[in-house]
């Protein structure tokens, strides 16, 4: 993006957190913006507010993502309108704290659809609307929960440990396209995740390491604009991904579960 063009970046789970802040970066820098959320009256202010002070073309669409056809219909849309896209920013995702055995299986269906399938298909039709050598991006929240298994968490961190591998691996098959592929792998962030993951009783968030959505937007942002392929945030969440690969998998297990374990 250094030759200073006007690019349009479609936003995922734009209406708040590091998504309303990744949108209000795009915006800052003059790109044109699609943002992709359920709330739709909260976007439309963010819209409105993105053209006022910054002079760019808004587009909100109302879509929630963890339904099967919701990538199809917000592809629709940008076709009848005659919209492209050049970046492709997936960040909606949610997550879900507590036994397995206890957890509501809908709710972790829809997480399966909306962290993994519903990205896996954007990439699809981003790609299929974008010529190789376009200079396009695509930047994927993953999380450092991608690197260990996640006891209390286990289809969450399952679901990023997807997003990890298919962004990497797409990122190498897109070299030679001029595309870029980035995953952004933030460690505990202060967003509305806490309150919709029901996190409350975990130890997790219990750190003076959590870090705030404007930091971990900004990394993620700028490790796009240099093609970078993994973007970890933060000295301590690069080495908890670090030991990770190097700890026996059995001691990882068990610090994770006691991390994360109810706390009185």
């Amino acid at each position: 993006m250094s030759d200073k063009r006007k690019y349009t970046a479609l936003i995922t789970g734009a209406s708040g957190g590091i998504g309303q802040e990744l949108a209000a970066l795009f915006a800052r820098d003059g790109h044109n913006l699609v943002l992709v959320a359920r709330s739709e009256e909260k976007l439309h202010n963010q819209a409105l507010h993105y053209a006022i002070t910054y002079g760019i073309y808004t587009k909100v669409i109302s879509q929630d993502l963890s339904k099967a056809d919701g990538p199809a219909k917000v592809f629709e849309e940008l076709k009848k309108d005659g919209v492209a896209v050049d970046v492709l920013v997936n960040n909606a995702g949610f997550g879900n704290f507590g036994p397995f055995r206890e957890t509501a299986l809908q709710k972790e269906l829809d997480m399966m659809q909306l962290n993994m399938v519903s990205l896996t298909h954007l990439c699809k039709l981003f790609l299929d609307q974008l010529p190789k050598g376009s200079n396009g991006k695509i930047l994927n929240v993953s999380s450092t929960a991608a690197f260990p298994p996640g006891p209390y968490m286990a289809v969450y961190y399952a679901s990023k440990a997807y997003v990890q591998s298919f962004s990497e691996a797409l990122a190498a098959e897109l070299e030679d396209d001029s595309i870029t592929v980035t995953a952004l792998c933030p460690g505990p962030t202060k967003t509305d995740f806490q309150d919709a993951a029901n996190l409350h009783e975990s130890g997790l968030f219990n750190s003076q390491l959590v870090a705030d959505a404007k930091s971990v937007a900004k990394a993620g942002y700028n490790g796009m604009l240099a093609g970078e392929v993994v973007v970890i945030p933060g000295i301590q969440n690069k080495l908890t991904a670090f030991s990770v690969r190097l700890l026996p998998r059995h001691l990882v297990r068990q610090m994770v579960k006691k991390i994360q374990g109810k706390r009185s």
